[in-house]
């Protein structure tokens, strides 16, 4: 095959790309239009247009503006964050069932959070920003407890021991948590716990706010490191002689991956599968390039987790199903697909 045949079958393959990073945006567009007009209080698409242009009621604007958007707006946030740092584990670790909930890290960033509910006011504005650098620091000190585990002198990072290590220090944290919530008032208490079930409890501006900085600067940087990522994914060797500093560019990652993940779950509570399945249904489309990989992981991501959101607001109104919840029915068969798969 010659150079201009090679140039084709890539400039095809790229615009293949594109257009499924299209249709996910558009998905994530028409899923965002069908959740504002759900919810307990029915709103038909008329209003929601009249509302969204000014012209609603003061009641309208007040179930769209202040309980609606934010909550759909920080849906779709934290589930592209989860899924672009879920990516990111999968690419450093080369380990496909890497994932941020998997691995411990939401557990130790929840960890830091239920200390902090503890001991704080939680409508204070002033500690609501906060929330994520406690759960860095949470997210943090369990990735490096784990990521020692997992490596060895001889071998460098383990991919299965770092899973299982994960698993290991997640329970332990979760033991932990139950023990700190029995010191707890009954109020602080639900609230965990509900917290702890994958409840989108961050549904205010304050928390979009909050979260935002986060999230562009880290997708900023992550994008970046785009053919870093594809370099780490040809194992150690192959990587330093293409001139990647593995061990720098891997702490790097890892770093990026978990503050994005610590952020996420501060404002959004225990929302687990996200990391594994936004960036799993993003590589079957596009493949392993980062550069088209990350951005397709985040779109899926955030459609993953509004349409969860969505279906458990609605299904059994006026009860609702957390987020988590229904991400896991779908999540939870997925990862014993990925498992299965791996034994064959």
């Amino acid at each position: 095959m010659n150079v201009d045949s090679l140039f084709h079958v890539q400039r095809k393959r790229n615009r293949r790309r594109y257009v499924m990073m299209g249709i996910f945006l558009f998905l994530i567009i028409a899923t965002f239009f069908i959740s504002l007009n759900t919810g307990l209080t029915k709103l038909s698409p008329s209003e929601v247009v009249k509302t969204l242009f000014g012209s609603g009621t003061e009641k309208q604007s007040l179930i769209l503006f202040e309980f609606r958007l934010p909550r759909i707006v920080i849906a779709i946030l934290v589930g592209a964050g989860l899924a672009v740092s879920g990516c990111i584990l999968q690419g450093i670790s080369r380990n496909a069932l890497a994932d941020p909930g998997i691995l411990g890290i939401n557990s130790g960033a929840a960890l830091m959070v239920v200390l902090f509910i503890s001991f704080f006011p939680k409508t204070t504005d002033a500690p609501i920003l906060l929330m994520p650098f406690l759960a860095l620091i949470g997210g943090c000190v369990t990735a490096i407890v784990i990521y020692a585990l997992s490596y060895s002198k001889r071998e460098g990072l383990m991919p299965q021991r770092l899973i299982l290590n994960g698993i290991a220090v997640a329970a332990g944290i979760s033991a932990l948590i139950t023990i700190l919530t029995l010191r707890m008032d009954p109020f602080d208490y639900q609230f965990i716990a509900v917290w702890l079930a994958g409840k989108i409890w961050g549904t205010t501006w304050v928390h979009v706010l909050t979260l935002l900085p986060w999230i562009f600067v880290l997708f900023a940087l992550i994008f970046y490191k785009a053919r870093t990522l594809d370099g780490l994914n040809f194992g150690e060797k192959l990587a330093t002689g293409m001139g990647v500093k593995v061990e720098k560019e891997r702490f790097l990652l890892l770093g990026a991956s978990v503050a994005l993940a610590s952020a996420c779950v501060s404002v959004s509570g225990g929302i687990g599968f996200v990391g594994l399945v936004g960036p799993h249904l993003a590589r079957q489309l596009v493949g392993n390039d980062h550069r088209f990989l990350l951005p397709l992981s985040a779109l899926a991501g955030g459609l993953v987790l509004l349409v969860a959101d969505t279906i458990g607001r609605t299904i059994l109104a006026p009860s609702e199903i957390h987020a988590g919840i229904m991400v896991a029915i779908i999540g939870a068969p997925y990862f014993l697909y990925l498992l299965a798969r791996a034994k064959a």
